[in-house]
């Protein structure tokens, strides 16, 4: 073999290689890839880092940037997955792109104070980006031909990429298939593998055996209980609060603190008079609080969309069905409110989608008191009171506001702001700062409560927390429960998604306890303990919980109902996801 021939075999090693230590680097950023990573997962996945190598070479013609592109895509990549699970408890996924400008909007808030197995990967990287330079082979081939070698790999990258997306496959390799765990899902298959699973999830497919006229018709069967929705100024006064990150940790495990961090909260739970409450199960945990809206407006869940999907921001860009729109038809003003930008998840767009007359968003909050960085829940709350009172007398009002103040992270120090509840076992700012946050909250929100029990106009006042805080904040009760959030088991992790709800009224309605439901139902039980009237799809729901309890993209629990008719328990299911699919994509106002 001749000297050029050696050369050029051992420029092709060595250019092979250097995609494969940009794969294990990026792994490295949270997770030792040779301890947890599958073995038929290593193949796949530095196939897809050299085919995506190849791919650049063979259009840029050039050895050294060609290396340096995809060790920075993959130093990027590793870095911005490390924040993600970071502070949101879930690695990044494709629908994260869709996010990228409320996730900018959020970031001065968290802390970015960097682990040394983060800078030591790093510094890797920056040292392998310089050391490329010394491999400058330029392509010496015409650019068409270069242009078609790329294009090959690109359709073998994408023949690839539908087999790891095929079921069949996944099970006979061995690879980790469930959607609905994805930081378990990306330990087991590595970064690239997973993201090219989630791939195949962007666009929703039609159920089965839908059609738009049968989703028509079946709606109609539940038309009937709907009462009378031409009388006007009957109805009660709905304040919707969904408060940012408010939940009580303590289902995580006990601790003790100096003071009860949600002592109001905690007494309507207990059963106070003229209130519903028990606990929510949501399908989020650390953030993406604009699924916890979705659901509860439209009634629908995330059990039936690709895990980490953002509806606003993917699927609404046309009117769809909501409690907003429905109640409009009710006679109501409708109110969307929230303290920050209104092109967070695309809000400003969304809302009026789902039938929202008014919106206000920061600018509107004047005047206003900041907590830490965002608008405190007081003057959040103050916005609800004077929004009451300078409406129509008599006109029913329909407001859905969303908080700011107890937005994460929680790990830095404010001037403005401090600690007063404490874990008296551990030494945690980020759980101390939490609590202290919930506490605040519970003070401003029994306060809200006793404003509208002291008001004529019947008033009903709905509050939940859209998720709980993220790893870094509830580890320490973890820890003090001999427990971490990589050996948690199926029941500690639906844990990770509940938190405290209650249904209150300024006049009579039926009372209860514990009774724990899912975001997609609570919009139609709401409307039931209120009296007002439910609307078709509402109906259907109301139906459904009597099989299925709980559904949420975590979760999903079967009544003794479901466990004794199977079959109708199945059809209602087929139900829903028609039901979902027509209201999301083929819904006619």
């Amino acid at each position: 073999m001749s000297d050029k021939n050696i050369n050029k075999i051992a420029r092709v090693l060595c250019f092979s290689i250097v995609p494969v230590i940009a794969f294990y680097l990026m792994e490295f950023y949270d997770r030792n890839p040779f301890e947890q990573i599958r073995p038929t997962a290593h193949l796949f996945n530095i196939m897809i880092f050299e085919m995506i190598a190849w791919i650049i070479y063979f259009l840029i013609g050039n050895e050294k940037w060609s290396l340096r592109i995809i060790l920075g895509l993959s130093m990027l990549f590793g870095l911005v997955n490390h924040y993600v699970m970071e502070f949101r408890s879930t690695p990044f996924v494709p629908w994260d792109i869709f996010s990228i400008n409320t996730a900018f909007s959020v970031a001065g808030n968290y802390n970015y104070m960097p682990s040394v197995r983060l800078v030591v990967v790093t510094i890797i990287f920056c040292v392998l980006i310089f050391l490329v330079r010394f491999l400058d082979y330029k392509l010496q081939i015409r650019f068409r031909f270069r242009v078609l070698s790329a294009g090959a790999i690109c359709v073998l990258l994408v023949l690839f990429g539908k087999s790891v997306q095929n079921e069949e496959f996944q099970l006979k390799n061995n690879l980790y298939p469930y959607l609905f765990t994805p930081s378990v899902m990306t330990k087991y298959n590595g970064l690239a593998v997973t993201f090219t699973m989630d791939m195949a999830y962007v666009i929703v497919d039609k159920p089965s055996d839908y059609s738009v006229n049968s989703a028509k018709e079946l709606l109609e069967q539940y038309s009937e209980e709907t009462t009378n929705k031409e009388i006007e100024g009957e109805y009660p006064n709905i304040i919707v609060i969904m408060d940012e990150a408010f939940s009580d940790v303590s289902v995580l495990g006990e601790f003790d603190t100096n003071e009860d961090y949600m002592p109001f909260v905690r007494s309507m739970l207990n059963g106070a008079e003229n209130t519903v409450s028990g606990y929510l199960n949501v399908s989020v945990c650390g953030g993406n609080t604009a699924n916890t809206e979705f659901e509860f407006l439209t009634g629908d869940t995330m059990a039936f969309l690709p895990t980490g999907s953002i509806p606003y921001q993917q699927y609404i860009k046309r009117k769809v069905p909501s409690i907003a729109g429905y109640l409009s038809e009710l006679g109501y003003d409708t109110y969307a409110q929230h303290p920050y930008y209104g092109s967070g998840w695309e809000r400003e767009k969304v809302y009026p989608l789902l039938g929202f007359d008014k919106m206000n968003f920061v600018e509107d909050y004047v005047p206003r008191t900041i907590v830490r960085q965002y608008v405190s829940d007081e003057s959040d709350f103050g916005m609800i009171i004077r929004t009451f009172e300078q409406k129509e007398e008599g006109k029913p009002s329909f407001i859905f506001n969303v908080t700011m103040q107890n937005h994460g992270g929680y790990t830095s120090e404010y001037d403005d702001f401090v600690n007063d509840v404490c874990a008296t076992e551990v030494d945690n700012q980020a759980l101390n700062q939490y609590l202290s946050l919930v506490r605040l909250t519970d003070e401003k929100l029994r306060e809200l409560v006793e404003y509208f029990d002291n008001q004529e106009e019947d008033t009903v006042i709905v509050f939940f927390g859209d998720h709980q805080p993220s790893d870094s904040v509830v580890a320490p009760i973890w820890k003090l429960n001999g427990k971490d959030s990589d050996s948690l088991s199926k029941d500690d992790s639906e844990l990770r998604y509940m938190v405290p709800y209650f249904i209150w009224a300024n006049y009579d309605i039926d009372e209860a306890q514990n009774e724990d439901t899912s975001v997609n139902y609570l919009g139609a039980k709401m409307l039931q303990y209120a009296g007002v009237p439910t609307s078709e799809y509402q109906n259907f729901l109301l139906e459904l919980e009597n099989y299925y309890p709980v559904i949420s993209g975590v979760k999903i629990q079967e009544s003794a109902e479901t466990d004794s008719d199977k079959k109708s328990a199945e059809e209602m299911m087929n139900k829903y996801k028609c039901l979902q699919y027509y209201t999301m994509f083929d819904w006619e106002d």
